[in-house]
């Protein structure tokens, strides 16, 4: 299985690929956000896209505190789900967060997400919000 992160270079595909993926828990949370928005408030961050087999399967954004490493975003296409590559790149935002000399791991899910089941497995959950966005 052949994973990579690369720099995103279009970061409007990148925004693409989240508001698709995240186009339910925007109508039902945000129905003011469209993919403008989606890319004004990912400028900022770290923004990766992943490779599955030398294609883009998805985009990872990381912001990089004093104290921690934030996992601000993770999405992957739904036909590359399921093979591995979420696990994949958590462990590649942990990485970089040590590499940052970063202890901490934060991220950002809807409590709602079935990757909560994924970030349980891989022990990141710790502490429950009671809003919409829940970081844990």
């Amino acid at each position: 299985m052949s994973i990579s992160f690369v720099r995103t270079e279009d970061l409007k595909r990148a925004a693409s690929i989240t508001f698709d993926n995240m186009r339910v828990y925007y109508q039902q949370f945000a129905p003011e956000w469209d993919v403008s928005k989606v890319f004004e408030a990912t400028l900022e961050l770290e923004n990766y896209d992943i490779l599955f087999q030398q294609q883009v399967v998805g985009v990872m954004r990381l912001q990089f505190n004093d104290d921690c490493c934030v996992l601000r975003d993770l999405q992957i296409i739904d036909s590359a789900k399921n093979k591995g590559i979420g696990r994949a790149s958590v462990n590649e935002a942990k990485r970089r967060a040590l590499n940052a000399k970063l202890t901490t791991l934060t991220l950002r899910v809807f409590k709602i997400s079935p990757a909560v089941a994924l970030y349980k497995e891989m022990a990141l959950l710790y502490k429950v919000k009671m809003n919409a966005f829940s970081i844990w």
